[in-house]
């Protein structure tokens, strides 16, 4: 609703100068446009869905302050259009009194469109939320007529501002809130299928918190909308300038969106979780080979290998066997909540067993692939002896059949056979020599 431009003269000086039959005529013209629009928006605002709805609902809180309030300020705006009719229609009749009015017509019509308009009961309990009166009335509880439909307006604002705000957060939240609890439905249908309830999961335990705040949030968005609204953060002044608090809906939301990941994840335990545990069981069966194969190793270096130091060879994993056989009865009982955590840990430390396992083989055979390694290096220097025809030489044979006495009996000692293999190579080495020289000085 619009406020008319100021009327000619100085309103609320009854003791002013007459208006013309030009002045009366845009005056009343101004006013009676005026006067329509507000007609108009009064009758919306009584058919306003969301007035209907802040009438026929049980409000708690700061909605239902609000709205009392609210109520007594739209009897007041009642009242000032009533007040507004009445002088508008008085003026108007003067008026068509005649095609030309009189000087007493002009006058009585200059008193109406100036002077103060008294309205019952309009004096007013209409503060704003900080206690400012809007569009107070003057002394006396007479308004011109400008004045008048400044208040109006003013009034019919904040009224409105309360019903559509209420309207906004009704319209919003709980449809909302109603999707959001039927897809909480589905989720909790799905977890309890695979074994995620209440006091055996965690997740069982936030479905049923986010239930109840769902229960408590739409209960609370029904009685007292208007604690779920901010403000424009602008400063609009125009009504409804706002939007609908969702904090707390989209914190629900998160929650079951987190809940929905980690069913999806026990579901997919539930799919491949045969695979899974024989994969595991073949990484621990390879883990017990070559652990038992390590302890075979590990009695051949001690029976092969003299003054060496040969690690301990655990058994078997007891704890990881135990906690397969518990993953294989948690499938077996379906409950699939505890198993994804337990097939989780057992793969990580399978894998970690089997590469112990690895390892241990590996040092107990380190003796074993010592002595290996020396008697490929003494038949490889017995072989570049022989293509230069010095391996028959004594000195040769001695050293040679002193290291592979020692490198072919058991139990054999490293550092002496070491020692051994050296000692030829030497001796090989002084062999070859003087036919290095030779093949240099033909050159």
């Amino acid at each position: 609703m619009g406020v008319p431009g100021p009327f000619p003269g100085s309103p609320g000086r009854p003791d002013g100068p007459v208006l013309g039959q030009e002045e009366v005529d845009r005056a009343l013209a101004r006013l009676g446009a005026e006067y329509e629009a507000i007609e108009t928006s009064l009758l919306a605002l009584q058919d306003h869905a969301g007035r209907r709805l802040l009438e026929g609902a049980e409000l708690a809180g700061t909605t239902k302050e609000r709205w009392t309030a609210t109520e007594r300020t739209i009897t007041v705006l009642w009242s000032l259009f009533d007040a507004c009719t009445a002088t508008l229609r008085s003026a108007r009749d003067v008026r068509a009194r005649r095609r030309w009015p009189s000087p007493e017509d002009l006058a009585e019509l200059t008193g109406l469109l100036r002077d103060g308009v008294a309205v019952p009961g309009a004096a007013p309990e209409d503060a704003g939320e900080d206690g400012a009166q809007s569009g107070a009335a003057p002394e006396g509880g007479r308004y011109t007529l400008e004045e008048l439909v400044e208040r109006i307006n003013g009034l019919y604002a904040r009224s409105l501002d309360v019903i559509v705000a209420a309207d906004a957060v009704w319209s919003a939240l709980p449809a909302r809130i109603d999707l959001l609890s039927a897809e909480l439905q589905r989720t909790r249908s799905l977890a309890h299928s695979v074994g995620v309830r209440p006091g055996e999961h965690p997740a069982g335990d936030d479905l049923e918190r986010i239930t109840e705040e769902l229960v408590r949030l739409r209960a609370q968005v029904i009685a007292d909308p208007l604690a779920f609204w901010v403000s424009s953060s602008t400063g609009s002044s125009a009504p409804g300038g706002g939007r609908p608090d969702t904090g707390r809906y989209d914190r629900a939301a998160r929650a079951l969106e987190e809940i929905r990941r980690e069913v999806a994840a026990v579901l997919d335990v539930r799919q491949d979780a045969e695979q899974r545990l024989m994969q595991l069981r073949d990484v621990l069966s390879r883990a017990d080979r070559t652990l038992t194969e390590a302890r075979q190793a590990r009695g051949e270096v001690l029976a092969k290998i003299a003054a060496s130091e040969v690690p301990a060879v655990s058994g078997p994993s007891t704890a990881l066997h135990e906690q397969l056989a518990t993953a294989a009865e948690y499938r077996r009982r379906a409950q699939w909540h505890r198993l994804s955590p337990l097939l989780d840990s057992l793969e990580e430390r399978a894998e970690d067993e089997l590469q112990r396992a690895r390892e241990s083989l590996t040092a107990v055979t380190a003796p074993l692939a010592v002595r290996a390694e020396l008697r490929g290096r003494l038949d490889a220097y017995r072989a570049k002896a022989a293509r230069h025809a010095v391996a028959d030489d004594p000195l040769l044979v001695e050293r040679y059949d002193a290291a592979r006495r020692m490198l072919w009996s058991a139990p054999c000692d490293l550092r002496a056979a070491e020692h051994a293999v050296w000692r030829y190579q030497q001796a090989a080495a002084e062999a070859l020599a003087p036919q290095q020289l030779e093949g240099r000085g033909e050159r």
